[in-house]
């Protein structure tokens, strides 16, 4: 084995919460995943030279002010601002850094202290396009979209609501074994289906509930790890930038496109994975998501969702965002951390047995209609 490989050794999560007081900030919330992800993975904070950030609300600061106020000295440094798909790509950028040299241990950060009123800043500010036309609609939000999307998805697949709903009473079946999750009461499919309509056909636990938190990993080489000491590799991960997408429907992301040449990279196929973890900004993201990793190779989205439904097929294993709640921009590293958290054993009740092989996917970035940046992960125990 190469002993050059890039591996993660630690992912933490600052606890998520629903109504953080007025000491907790930003920079709070991510410093405070920074120094524990690094204490977590067993080193000092003269052994990190490499920072990532990702986060909504952190200006008018940035990197840099965050390294500063962290107390890192570093040779490498990036922000990344594409929302669900910014942990993935900033673990990809820090795999490719590790192994040209450029940095020998990177903390990579994503939080946001996220209340209502600082949700709907960034929902109405996301970008021009958000700003000049879709707010001024009065969408609120991405419900509306989104709301379109799913009807579209069910009238394709002849589905009907309880295919969206056997992804959130799943996930939240592993929520009541997540003590870090906001929702973590056991949800039925009638408790589902009861919940009230936000915009037709979404009901309130198809929408995942605002919190203020922050995740973090670290990425070192694989030699600079004890032989005692359980790693993760990265086996592939790469991503996609399609706009050409925003031109059809919306029911395929870039995944489908670089989906099997990861796959064929790793020396894997999903028949392989043991944990998955999915963006799951809305239940129906999940299921084309699924589909577009290769999941449902027959195209059969029922078989898909019954799967969710009927058996503990490890997806979301957090709960995802639909329970353990959206953290801003650790909204696209929560999947990574409980991905690699279950690969390193450290999930405790909810912890997957022999837990070898995980998928993980980012999806986010709406520009106008759809996300435009697709990534996926796959990882390995070593």
């Amino acid at each position: 084995m190469n002993h050059s490989h890039a591996v993660i050794v630690s992912a933490v999560e600052v606890p998520y919460t629903r109504h953080p007081g007025d000491d907790v900030t930003t920079e709070a919330l991510l410093t405070t995943a920074i120094r524990n992800a690094i204490s977590n993975a067993g080193l000092e904070f003269s052994d990190v030279d490499g920072l990532g950030v990702s986060s909504f609300t952190l200006g008018p600061d940035h990197a840099v002010d965050l390294a500063l106020r962290s107390g890192l000295a570093l040779s490498w440094i990036m922000e990344d601002t594409n929302g669900g798909a910014s942990g993935i790509n900033m673990l990809q950028h820090a795999v490719r850094a590790i192994e040209a040299g450029d940095a020998k241990a990177i903390v990579l950060v994503a939080g946001d202290r996220m209340t209502s009123t600082e949700f709907q800043a960034v929902v109405d500010e996301y970008n021009v396009i958000t700003r000049d036309y879709v707010a001024p609609l009065g969408m609120g939000g991405p419900n509306a979209m989104f709301a379109m999307l799913t009807q579209r998805h069910m009238s394709r697949h002849g589905l009907d609501e309880t295919a969206y709903g056997s992804v959130a009473v799943s996930q939240r079946r592993w929520a009541t074994m997540n003590p870090g999750a906001v929702y973590r009461t056991d949800m039925t499919m009638d408790d589902y289906l009861m919940s009230p309509v936000v915009a037709s056909p979404l009901r309130r636990f198809d929408c995942v509930p605002p919190v203020s938190g922050a995740d973090a990993i670290v990425v070192t080489r694989q030699d600079r790890v004890p032989a005692s000491r359980v790693a993760v590799r990265v086996r592939a991960v790469g991503g996609s930038v399609n706009f050409d997408l925003h031109e059809g429907d919306g029911l395929r992301t870039g995944l489908a496109g670089i989906a099997p040449t990861l796959w064929n990279r790793a020396g894997l196929d999903p028949s392989d994975v043991d944990v998955i973890s999915v963006y799951d900004d809305y239940p129906v993201m999940v299921l084309i998501q699924l589909a577009d990793m290769g999941f449902a190779p027959d195209g059969d989205i029922r078989k898909l969702a019954h799967r969710l439904r009927s058996a503990d097929w490890p997806v979301n294993t957090s709960g995802g965002q639909l329970s353990a709640g959206q953290a801003g921009s650790a909204a696209g590293m929560h999947g990574l951390v409980e991905a690699v958290t279950q690969l390193l054993g450290g999930a405790e009740d909810r912890q997957v047995p022999d837990a070898h092989i995980a998928a993980v996917s980012g999806y986010g970035m709406v520009t106008y209609r759809y996300g435009a940046c697709a990534n996926l992960a796959i990882l390995e125990r070593v």
